[in-house]
């Protein structure tokens, strides 16, 4: 099994992102799965070229891609992408897409096809905080969770793929009173964890991960 791993570069005037930073320092090989390691840019549209590139030269069984979710506690796992762009600040060239879908021709959403709540579970079983998601944003995070999963289903068929969101590095809140941070180690963890689950599970298990607001 080969597993496509993508990490953002720093947008929004951070100087790193923790998604590339922790994609960089993965293992080669997790759970007997080929780990390939990609940088996209935080841009919309151009992000996604960058993956089908990537998808059509290595043929990855699977795509997960990882983004930086300042103010989050915890690992997230997303369950869904949505079929529109609502950008509160421009892209990495400037960009700034309002209320514009991402494909025309697509459906409204794509749940995605990796075992959310396996990786969540297998996440919290090394001790750290985890959750799944129901919103992965309506920035290039969610651009990608929801142009993966169209990429996926219209031209690489058989294929998975899923989203994780990632707080910030601890250097990243010096100078931002009360914010949560996770250490770089414990991100490298808990995404290998979450790949550990995706080779070992094909259906995901029923435990709730539901939310009441």
């Amino acid at each position: 099994m080969k597993i496509l791993v993508t990490g953002f570069d720093p947008f929004g005037g951070e100087a790193i992102n923790p998604a590339i930073e922790t994609v960089k320092r993965l293992p080669d090989t997790i759970a007997g799965a080929g780990i390939i390691k990609l940088e996209i840019p935080t841009v919309c549209h151009k992000s996604l070229r960058v993956i089908d590139k990537a998808v059509s030269e290595y043929d990855p069984d699977v795509v997960l891609s990882i983004g930086q979710a300042g103010g989050r506690p915890d690992i997230t796992v997303e369950r869904v992408g949505i079929n529109v762009d609502d950008c509160r600040i421009p892209d990495n060239e400037g960009n700034q897409i309002i209320d514009e879908p991402i494909y025309p021709d697509g459906p409204d959403a794509y749940f995605v096809t990796v075992p959310i709540k396996a990786m969540v579970q297998k996440i919290q079983s090394r001790n750290i905080p985890a959750s799944v998601s129901n919103t992965a944003g309506t920035f290039v995070c969610n651009h990608v969770t929801y142009g993966v999963c169209h990429l996926l289903a219209t031209k690489y068929p058989g294929k998975r793929s899923g989203f994780m969101h990632i707080p910030y590095l601890p250097q990243q809140v010096i100078d931002k009173k009360n914010m949560p941070s996770m250490s770089q180690e414990m991100m490298v963890e808990a995404i290998t964890a979450a790949v550990e689950a995706i080779v070992e599970t094909r259906e995901d298990i029923k435990v709730t991960g539901g939310a009441t607001h």
